[in-house]
């Protein structure tokens, strides 16, 4: 498939800032419970709440440049029944709403009432509902064979929950020293456990066993297909959007690039900071971590081979 970066930065945007969200909010069962000293309202919470809205926001303004019509946007929301991007569309704006009454009721002082606890559960509810809202879109698909796994769906919420965290620990560094072991650790679980299912998933889309054949794309049954043209004189939609058109070389540069940039850099980088104490560490084990997840999710669209490729093709 043609990867659109408004999706790749969409999907890694707000996965990031559900993550972040998360870790938000064991910030304050962490504190109910006695585990931390209670963290500053305004400071910590209100603020982070912010940085959320701020990653959420940017994925929405993203997944704009990918409409056609972004007048007509609200729309994708009238089939909520049968389409995971109608829940996506509705599920994100929706968690938005929570999370900036989150922030707004620890903004004011209000916590003590236990309202925070209770619009923080909805919030972390709509966050992982948006995790399989986002994967669903493609892992329901079933005709791309890449897609079409559980595999999809825990990918997609083990690195956002890994970049979330890798983000949060950066900001309790600066906003609430004592959470930042806490996050760095469950950083680097998240990490390390998004490699091992990351790696599943390209394990099993090396040996799938492909339901099309050229035989079943042309109609023609005959046992040897030999094809001598593109399957049309020119370019066209169908050879612009569903083939990336790229050489086997940068894929393979790609993805040896987003498997050390994902997951390696950042656990070496948080290690560095678990015995140097530097928030550079944190800082930069986030950014290189982006970097690599926005090069995993492009590495995603790619890897889906269109079984019209078959008849299509270079």
């Amino acid at each position: 498939m043609r990867p659109a970066f408004s999706v790749i930065f969409l999907t890694t945007l707000i996965g990031a800032g559900q993550g972040l969200f998360i870790a938000l909010y064991l910030a304050e069962l962490l504190a109910i419970a006695d585990v931390i000293s209670q963290p500053d309202s305004r400071a910590f919470f209100a603020t982070g709440s912010v940085l959320v809205l701020v990653f959420l926001a940017a994925g929405l303004v993203a997944s704009f440049f990918h409409l056609g019509h972004p007048e007509r946007a609200w729309r994708a929301a009238a089939m909520w029944r049968t389409s995971w991007l109608s829940r996506e569309v509705i599920v994100l704006p929706a968690l938005m709403g929570s999370v900036a009454l989150y922030g707004l009721i620890h903004y004011v002082g209000m916590s003590s009432t236990g309202q925070t606890l209770t619009v923080g559960a909805i919030a972390l509810v709509l966050s992982i509902a948006l995790y399989v809202c986002t994967a669903m879109i493609y892992a329901c698909i079933r005709f791309l064979q890449e897609w079409a796994s559980a595999l999809t769906v825990s990918n997609f919420f083990l690195m956002g929950c890994a970049s979330g965290f890798t983000l949060a620990t950066f900001f309790a560094a600066v906003a609430h020293r004592e959470l930042t072991g806490i996050y760095a650790v469950i950083a680097i679980v998240a990490t390390a456990a998004a490699l091992i299912s990351r790696l599943a998933s390209l394990l099993r889309n090396r040996s799938l066993k492909r339901k099309s054949t050229i035989q079943s794309a042309t109609g023609i049954r005959h046992p040897k297909v030999v094809q001598k043209a593109q399957g049309a004189m020119g370019g066209s939609f169908n050879t612009r959007h569903f083939f990336h058109g790229k050489t086997a070389e940068m894929l393979l540069a790609v993805k040896w690039f987003f498997l050390i940039a994902s997951f390696p850099l950042p656990l070496v980088l948080l290690g560095g900071w678990l015995s140097a104490g530097s928030t550079f560490f944190l800082l930069s084990a986030f950014l290189v971590q982006y970097l690599g997840l926005v090069a995993e999710r492009w590495y995603f669209f790619v890897e889906a081979n269109h079984p019209q490729n078959l008849y299509y093709q270079s």
